[in-house]
Formats: structure tokens, C-alpha cells, sequence
């Protein structure tokens, strides 16, 4: 039998007698948007501007701003609705593949231009902003992760590769997968990054001993490691800084 979040997923809010489209005009969330800006609408609003639709499918009735509410309530603040999973959300009755990939989509690009903000997104001058940068995109995930940064002569980012994603060890972060795309690029220079998800940026005993590992590497092929950066929920550790690099 079809999934009845996936029936009501193109069904709308006609015949729903606490329809948006019965509210008056300045009330509706769009419409407010359009009149006042976005700051004017409360969350379950902008949220119901997102997924557009209620639901109508007999097994029950919300306007898209219930539904909005809905969600809210499900994931209790916005920090853990900004995390959440496709099969989370889909989990809801209501919210369909559409409406899930809608709010997943939106939420990314949230962090995306946040992070573009933060780091100038071409050229990093300090960790710090290599660290305002992956911030945003990184301290709030549930695993860990580990990425290298690839950069040219004048320190803008070619690009940044995913290596590992689980507890960071020496078995998992191995210097021959690390530094390969690097050679590959012909970076000038890397920076390794990899994010906390206990909140706590100060790194373990793990962390140092892959950094040494992975500085030594560095040194033997002539690629200038430029810092190791821990991103976290309360801020950031770099190595640099700490003059362990």
C-alpha cells in the first residue's frame, strides 16, 4: 500500500476549513513576507511558506501553518530541525519527499551563505576564518568528520574532500588517503579539519597524534600543512595557534 505521506504529498489545502487560503490577505504568511519582510513572520510561518501545503487526504486536516507547527513541536527548537534527517522528517504524516527535500534544501543553503559570510569562501588569511567558515557547516553534525582542505599558492581553496567520517584514529585518517587528492590537485597547501560533536573543541589524544602523524607526512612530500582545525558547538582549536604545527 502507497505511504499515505506520500499521497498527501501533492494534495493542497482546498476543502480545509482552517485553509490559509480563507484567511484574511495580510494575514497569510506569503502575503506578509511580500508586505513586511521575513523577519515579520514567526517561525511555524516561514516554515509554512517552505512546504507550501497541508495536509487534506481523509486521514486528517492542516493548513500548511498546523503542519509548520507540527514539525516544530516534533524536533522542540529549530537547532535540532536544522540537523534533522530526511527519513526524520518523512517519519511526520504530512510531510512527504517534497516537502522533506524543501526544508532540507533550505536549511543547507542557510548554512552555505552563512559560511560564505564568515570565511569569504575563496581566500582564507588566519584560522579564524577557515574556522568562521566550516563553523556553520560542521559543529552541529552527529558524526565526526574529517576533511582536507586543498589550496593554491595564494591560499584559495581548490577544494575540500571528505576522508573519514567516524571517531577520528590513526587507522582511519592514514596520511597515504589524506594527502593523495592533494598531490593530485597540486595543492600548495592543505589545512585538516574535523568537528567535535560533544560541543568541546580541546582536542584528544587521538587528535594529537594524527596531527603529528599527518605534519610529518606533510613535511616528507613538501605540501605546507598550514593547521589542523577542531570545530565545535563552543568555538574551535587550531594547532596553529597553539604552536603544535
Amino acid at each position: 500500500m502507497k505511504n499515505k505521506n506520500l499521497i498527501s504529498e501533492d494534495l493542497n489545502d482546498y476543502g480545509n476549513l482552517n485553509s490559509i487560503k480563507k484567511w484574511p490577505e495580510d494575514e497569510r504568511p506569503r502575503e506578509k513576507l511580500v508586505k513586511s519582510g521575513p523577519e515579520s513572520l514567526t517561525n511555524a510561518e516561514l516554515i509554512a511558506v517552505i512546504i507550501g501545503t497541508g495536509i487534506n487526504n481523509g486521514y486528517c486536516r492542516q493548513s500548511a501553518i498546523d503542519l509548520a507547527k507540527t514539525i516544530i513541536l516534533r524536533f522542540e527548537n529549530l537547532k535540532n530541525l536544522v540537523n534533522t534527517s530526511f527519513d526524520e522528517l518523512t517519519s511526520i504524516t504530512g510531510v512527504g519527499i517534497s516537502k522533506a527535500t524543501q526544508i532540507i534544501a533550505v536549511f543547507e543553503l542557510g548554512k552555505r551563505a552563512l559560511s560564505a559570510q564568515n570565511g569569504n569562501n575563496t581566500k582564507f588569511r588566519c584560522s579564524e576564518e577557515v574556522a568562521n567558515y566550516y563553523i556553520p557547516l560542521m559543529k552541529d553534525l552527529k558524526k565526526e568528520q574529517f576533511k582536507v582542505i586543498l589550496l593554491d599558492i595564494k591560499n584559495k581553496i581548490i577544494k575540500d574532500i571528505l576522508i573519514s567520517q567516524g571517531s577520528l584514529t590513526s587507522s582511519i585518517v592514514h596520511p597515504r588517503e589524506v594527502l593523495k587528492p592533494a598531490i593530485q590537485a597540486s595543492a600548495a597547501s592543505v589545512i585538516f579539519i574535523h568537528n567535535h560533536p560533544s560541543g568541546d573543541p580541546e582536542p584528544s589524544s587521538d587528535d594529537v597524534e594524527v596531527t603529528n602523524r599527518l605534519c610529518r607526512s606533510c613535511s616528507i612530500i613538501g605540501i605546507n600543512l598550514l593547521d589542523h582545525i577542531i570545530v565545535a558547538e563552543n568555538g574551535y582549536y587550531s594547532f596553529r595557534q597553539k604552536d603544535l604545527i
